[in-house]
């Protein structure tokens, strides 16, 4: 990458965490994956936002990374800059009811401080591994719930480093998707709004929708969660089921046996493995049943 040492000489300037060839592998819950040219780790809303404006202003390829669980890195790498959120954190109280999170924050440590004041809503979302801006970004939601049930706004940063809010309507959240999919705007802030419940009550519904996780969910493998989009009228794990794929491997990737809604690195797979898997899979399915797969993996590329 030819702009490297001026990405360093930036990084330097502004007292911002930078690592050359970062590997992916250790950024991406898969686990697989090359190096990339660099990494930066903001650990501010006001380094961000000179990130951000650097990084567009001098037209460097970039992929904003939170805690790259539903992110695929590819063997070759990433010839560019990965801008990582993962120092970016923090959660407070800032109204009665309103809770502020930075983007990079835990989605799990946000569901344990509204547990710990009271707060129920955020329940359904213990268990999700990413983080607070990731899960904006595809509306994640698990077992009935969804941010959009909860979020009352975010702020980002535009591509010239200006700041930008979006109020509830504005994020257009929708089944694993908002306004922010496929833009170059980067979360910088999220709130939530939620609603005072039992403590006691709200922490025996997490550790119950935990506990279905570990047992539904091949938790001890690497992986990105539930690798396919839910299919209108359909589940996706019991298409790939009805097609015989559990068990069924390509390299080190395998459909997991556990789940059919899971691909998983089972011994030591390469993204090629786990790509070639997705596409037969989606063959398999389209041919068996004559319904088309979407994966909900991104790839970093």
């Amino acid at each position: 990458m030819n702009k490297l040492p001026f990405i360093i000489e930036f990084c330097e300037k502004s007292g911002i965490k930078h690592i050359e060839s970062p590997s992916l592998r250790e950024m991406t819950s898969f686990r697989t994956g090359g190096t990339a040219s660099i990494s930066l780790h903001p650990d501010s809303e006001e380094k961000l936002q000179k990130c951000v404006l650097f990084l567009n202003e001098n037209k460097i390829k970039t992929f904003v990374l939170g805690k790259g669980t539903n992110v695929l890195a590819l063997d070759e790498g990433f010839d560019g800059a990965v801008l990582s959120m993962s120092d970016y954190c923090g959660i407070r109280l800032i109204e009665e009811d309103v809770i502020e999170c930075a983007a990079g924050t835990s989605l799990i440590q946000v569901c344990r401080f509204a547990r710990d004041n009271s707060f129920e809503g955020l329940e359904f979302a213990f268990g999700i591994p990413g983080s607070v801006g990731g899960a904006v970004y595809m509306n994640a939601g698990a077992y009935g719930g969804e941010i959009k049930d909860v979020f009352l706004k975010s702020t980002h940063i535009l591509p010239d480093g200006r700041n930008g809010a979006f109020t509830r309507n504005e994020a257009k959240l929708s089944y694993r998707h908002s306004a922010y999919y496929d833009t170059a705007m980067v979360i910088s802030k999220v709130y939530f709004k939620l609603k005072k419940g039992d403590p006691e009550q709200i922490n025996q519904k997490m550790e119950e929708l935990m506990q279905r996780r570990r047992d539904k969910q091949p938790l001890e493998y690497p992986s990105a969660g539930s690798t396919f989009k839910r299919p209108e009228g359909y589940f996706a794990g019991a298409l790939i089921e009805k097609s015989a794929l559990k068990g069924f491997g390509i390299g080190g990737a395998y459909v997991s046996q556990k789940h059919a809604g899971f691909i998983i690195n089972k011994d030591n797979a390469s993204s090629a493995d786990i790509l070639s898997l997705v596409d037969y899979c989606q063959k398999k399915v389209l041919t068996d049943s004559g319904v088309l797969l979407e994966p909900e993996i991104r790839v970093l590329r």
